[in-house]
Parts: structure tokens; C-alpha cells; sequence
């Protein structure tokens, strides 16, 4: 209970030294690395954990791992790399081999829905649909920058079967990008007193920002809508064909 106790406070209070120190004190170093190994892929790989933090946890590491508090910056760097490449892999099995089957379900009134029905909304999916459609392929490089939308856009990936080893390319650079300048901006603006003395503000701030295009995108759905335009392109075959398949 001691460890949940510590993660879940660090996680509260990622800008604070103590926090991590006593982390590190407790569970060592190379756990914590594993602790944060999993986060990152959990947070890409599983659609149930898109609440996790990404960019926050990765600026909050860039600006802890130019102190003094026992964290070697290039090695967890090349780990949450690798975990984010993973993560995004598994998702898009995940989606490949389950998605057809949740979203084929019947959705009349008198169906029942199980959770990962509730979790795995079929409008999501066709939306999703639709950003592929407008932004290709660079939509799993765009969609690392986005929370939640990175949780969900390797899975939609799979659903649509998009070509893997294109999927695959799209995804390492992703994630070399997506990590390597959220640590980045950590190390290059976590010590100065702004942001030292504001840390708390600036991670609402990233989050903020990073939430920012999707509900642009949310709104202009609504007025599309309103306007006789529509938001959602209905795929009959979804997951089934070939034809509705994301290249």
C-alpha cells in the first residue's frame, strides 16, 4: 500500500524533488525506471488507461533528471521511447484482432452492452475514421501530441487494418519525436524559476494545450452537424472488408 501511496503523491506532485527521492528510496532506481516503463506503455498500449500521464510525466522527467536526485536522463529517455513503440504495437493488435468484434455488436435498444462496449464508443471509432481520412498515416505521429486521442489512435489503426509496416514507421518516429521533445522542453525550461516556482500551473498548462486541437476538432464537428453536414461517415463493413480499410 506504501508504494501506491508514494506513486499516486509523485504523480500529484511531479515537479517536487522530494516526491521522487522518495520513490527512489523506496523502491530503488531501476524499479522506478520499470514503474515509469509501464506507465508510458499503459498509456499507449491499453484503450482502458488513457487517464494516465504522458506529456506531463515526460516534461516533469526532463526538468527532475537535470537535478541531483538519481535519475540517468538518456537511459530513461531510450526506455519510454521503446515503451511508447510497444505500447502503440500492442494497441494496434489489440485493435486488429478485437476491434471488428465490439463494434459488429448490435446496437438496438434492447441490446446489452458489456464495458468495453461503454469504454469503445462505435461514433469514436468512426470519427477517428474520418481524422485518417483527412490526415493519412501521420495521424499516429499527430495523435502522440493529443491525450486520449493517442490512446485510441493505434487501436482505430488496427480496427481500419491499416498496413502494418507503414503503421510501424509512423509509429517509431512518433514516439522518438513525442517523447524526445516533451523531455526536451523539460530540460531546457524545468529549472528556471518560472517554472520551478509555477511548476503545478505549467503541467495544467501542457495539458491544456495538448487537449487543445481535439476540442477544436469537437467543436467543429457540432457546428458541421448543426449546419446538415455530418460529423460521422457510417462504415457498414467496419473491420470486415478491405475496402474499409485505413492504407
Amino acid at each position: 500500500m506504501k508504494f501506491f501511496s508514494l506513486l499516486f503523491d509523485l504523480l500529484r506532485h511531479l515537479g517536487e524533488d522530494a516526491k521522487w527521492e522518495a520513490m527512489i528510496t523506496y523502491i530503488g532506481t531501476t524499479n522506478l525506471y520499470v514503474v515509469l516503463f509501464a506507465i508510458v506503455f499503459a498509456e499507449t498500449g491499453l484503450v482502458v488507461t488513457p487517464f494516465l500521464p504522458g506529456d506531463s510525466l515526460l516534461f516533469a522527467l526532463g526538468a527532475i533528471g537535470t537535478r541531483d536526485v538519481g535519475i540517468n536522463l538518456p537511459l530513461i529517455t531510450t526506455l519510454l521511447i521503446i515503451a511508447a513503440i510497444i505500447g502503440d504495437a500492442v494497441n494496434y493488435w489489440i485493435g486488429f484482432k478485437l476491434g471488428p468484434k465490439v463494434f459488429s455488436r448490435d446496437e438496438g435498444p434492447g441490446a446489452k452492452k458489456g464495458v468495453m462496449d461503454k469504454l469503445l464508443n462505435k461514433k469514436h471509432l468512426l470519427r477517428a475514421q474520418e481524422f485518417y481520412e483527412k490526415y493519412g498515416g501521420k495521424t499516429i505521429i499527430l495523435a502522440r501530441f493529443v491525450p486520449v486521442v493517442r490512446t485510441f489512435a493505434p487501436f482505430v489503426a488496427g480496427v481500419g487494418k491499416m498496413n502494418y509496416l507503414k503503421f510501424a514507421m509512423y509509429n517509431v518516429v512518433g514516439a522518438i519525436a513525442w517523447v524526445s521533445i516533451c523531455v526536451g522542453a523539460g530540460v531546457l525550461f524545468g529549472s528556471t524559476p518560472f517554472v520551478k516556482k509555477n511548476f503545478e500551473l505549467v503541467i495544467v498548462g501542457i495539458v491544456v494545450i495538448s487537449v487543445l486541437p481535439m476540442a477544436i476538432e469537437f467543436i467543429r464537428a457540432k457546428r458541421a452537424a448543426k449546419s446538415g453536414g455530418s460529423a460521422v461517415v457510417e462504415v457498414a463493413t467496419i473491420g470486415k472488408s478491405e475496402e474499409t480499410a485505413i492504407k
